[in-house]
């Protein structure tokens, strides 16, 4: 047996799986019992191999291998479950199946090997018959993975083939507007990298290795450019968040990228992004989903906001649909050694942290958000509108209110309802008052729009919860009842409830006092007005514009209420469009001729990138496409010029140039 020091604390040895405890019930975990034993190989201790052996053979008692059951192949997420309900349990185990026979099937007992091929086919046929949708972005790149190098391991060419297809697909799905669903995941986004990092890594076919690199390439970008630079913490906003990651902005930072450069799963020019200088810059960017998702993260020198066009829709999953992150800041607080985070949810029943998603996860992994969300954003400025997502004619509800959160009310400095300091919680702020909260380097004025009273009514709570800060804005508080005039279809429904905010970030230096902003707030003129309530007709519109102009600066967005679907956003510069990306650093564009820093790169098919870094003496030039193309770079007066050129990325550095593409 290994060393215990090798296996965690919670390693029972009798099954040899993981457990853990929720509720007072013991669980057995299949994905971080698989991980173990997957860590274990990479050993060339004989006691830790001889110890994966006995989990990869304690995993495989979960496979369900009843050939009538509809997932007949897939795992249990534990053991103690009855059956298969997490469809992605055979994508998780398969990935640690598949590289540790491809790398040290030797090491391993001959009929162990020969029943885990046994149940890597059966998982892949599962896979297969599952054939997760492109828009589920760390689980279709597994899907891809695992067929790739499943087909390479099994020699069937069959599989082989549907992986390398899915993963044109999915290339060609993120093309649409340049990121995909799953955009700026702290969890999911290093998962993706990982995985098809593992691919570049393994794969015998030239091809999507290049086309894997050119997607990390594209990862990569992104995430390093929501690193702030000097904070090092990466900013939002989040497709997908756990609770850990919304709390402690230094969950995930930039010591997670330079370990991808370290692992090999990501190009090494990525680091320079990494280095560029502290100052104002916002990178803007779009993502895919059943409606385009626009992205925006502003840093400024002591603060990092970003926010969401709208939540996450791509999906109607607990685990999934709960975890949006669309207004989320993080700010330094140079005293204390952690930053501040402010972030925004809408909440019913008043659920916390004590949201629990399964019986076997511990309540509070999620901080569920319960509302269908708008959004706005320019540099220091928001537009946030709410709906609640499930306020209906069948649930009974005692609460509905949208929450913005200012952590650790022990390190807030002061706060501010108008011209007013307030010095004890909870306070009932009078509406049309501006809110301002102090703490360490960052001013956050919030200005609450006009609240539907739904019941109870619609109080603005400034209030304490659980140790954090809380400005409360409620369409409902009350006895617990169902809501007639929200069912849709319905005879009472006249559209969603209002519910909003506009948000106001600033440098703690450039006001003296909360008074201060919230009066140059008040000094701006804001509009919020909305069509007068009707009851629901098909084809009819029932308008919702708000704007918030000073100083030449303007912001504003429309909805329909009736619908909850999106009309235009816009601010002084104009109506927003929706850029693949656009930052100080790098560009991308559909197809065309684009210029950044000194370098132009031409192809009349696309999409491509530039990237120019900030010291001026490296460039890097993509093409994503999937056809064949003339791409031609050209940097400082020299121009390159490739003919029939494929998936791949040029890297110009003093001059030299280096071509990781499909050219043959």
């Amino acid at each position: 047996m290994p060393q215990k020091s090798k296996r965690p604390e919670n390693y029972d040895e009798k099954l040899n799986l993981i457990s853990h405890q929720v509720s007072g019930q013991t669980f057995h975990a299949t994905i971080p019992s698989v991980q173990l034993a997957s860590d274990l190989m990479s050993s060339n201790d004989e006691l830790d191999i001889s110890e994966a052996a006995l989990i990869f053979r304690a995993v495989l008692a979960c496979q369900e291998i009843n050939q009538n059951d509809p997932h007949w192949g897939n795992f249990r997420w534990e053991k103690e479950d009855n059956t298969v309900e997490d469809l992605n349990a055979v994508q998780f185990v398969l990935f640690n199946f598949i590289p540790v026979l491809l790398k040290k099937s030797k090491m391993l007992p001959s009929k162990l090997v020969k029943d885990m091929r046994h149940s890597i086919a059966l998982g892949l046929n599962e896979i297969c018959k599952i054939d997760v949708a492109l828009s589920y972005t760390n689980i279709v790149v597994k899907d891809i993975v695992n067929c790739c190098l499943g087909g390479q391991l099994l020699c069937n060419p069959e599989i082989s083939f549907r992986g390398k297809n899915k993963l044109i697909l999915w290339i060609e799905h993120v093309n649409t507007y340049g990121l995909p669903a799953e955009y700026n995941s702290p969890n999911y986004v290093s998962v993706v990298v990982r995985v098809l990092g593992s691919l570049v890594k393994l794969t015998d076919d030239k091809r999507i290795r290049i086309c894997s690199e050119t997607m990390l390439s594209r990862i990569g970008l992104s995430a390093a450019l929501h690193v702030h630079p000097k904070t090092r913490n990466w900013g939002g906003p989040f497709s997908r968040a756990y609770s850990h990651a919304v709390f402690n902005p230094n969950a995930f930072n930039s010591n997670d990228i330079e370990t991808w450069i370290e692992d090999g799963n990501m190009p090494r020019w990525v680091k320079s992004i990494l280095q560029r200088p502290n100052k104002t810059e916002q990178i803007d960017e779009t993502a895919h989903g059943l409606h385009p998702v626009a992205i925006s993260t502003y840093h400024s020198p002591s603060f990092t906001l970003g926010v969401a066009s709208s939540e996450l829709k791509t999906q109607d999953i607990i685990f999934i649909a709960l975890q949006s992150c669309v207004f989320h800041t993080q700010f330094l607080r140079p005293k204390i050694d952690c930053d501040g985070v402010v972030f925004s949810r809408y909440i019913l029943d008043d659920k916390w942290l004590n949201f629990q998603t399964t019986p076997s996860r511990d309540p509070g992994q999620v901080i569920p958000e319960e509302g269908h969300f708008y959004g706005v954003h320019d540099k220091g400025r928001v537009i946030g509108l709410y709906a609640p997502r499930g306020l209906d004619a069948w649930t009974r509800r005692t609460s509905a209110k949208a929450i913005i959160v200012w952590t650790e009310i022990d390190k807030i400095d002061e706060i501010w309802v108008g011209n007013q300091k307030i010095d004890s919680l909870p306070f009932d702020v009078p509406k049309g008052k501006v809110i301002v909260i102090g703490s360490g380097n960052l001013w956050t004025a919030v200005l609450p729009l006009e609240l539907t009273d739904l019941g109870g009514g619609s109080p603005i709570i400034l209030t304490e919860l659980d140790g954090h800060l809380c400005l409360e804005m409620y369409n409902y508080k009350g006895p617990a009842k169902t809501f007639w005039e929200m069912a849709r279809p319905g005879s009472f429904y006249q559209g969603q409830p209002r519910c909003g905010f506009y948000a106001e970030l600033s440098e703690r230096s450039n006001y003296k006092t909360g008074a201060d902003l919230s009066e140059m707030i008040q000094s701006g003129l804001l509009v919020d007005k909305a069509q007068a309530p009707s009851t629901y007709i098909e084809g009819v519109n029932r308008k919702h514009f708000v704007e918030y102009s000073r100083d030449d600066q303007v912001i504003g967005i429309e909805i329909d209420l009736f619908s909850w679907s999106i009309i235009k956003r816009w601010t002084q510069d104009g109506v927003l469009n929706l850029p693949m990306h656009k930052s100080p650093y790098a560009q991308q564009i559909k197809s065309g001729t684009l210029s950044q820093g000194g370098a132009t790169i031409e192809s009349e098919k696309g999409p491509i990138w530039l990237y120019a870094c900030p010291t001026g003496n490296r460039y890097v030039a993509a093409y994503c496409g999937t056809q064949r193309t003339t791409f031609i770079l050209s940097v400082y007066g020299k121009t390159f010029e490739m003919k029939n050129f494929g998936t791949g990325t040029i890297e110009w550095e003093n001059g030299e140039i280096i071509v990781n593409a499909i050219i043959d």
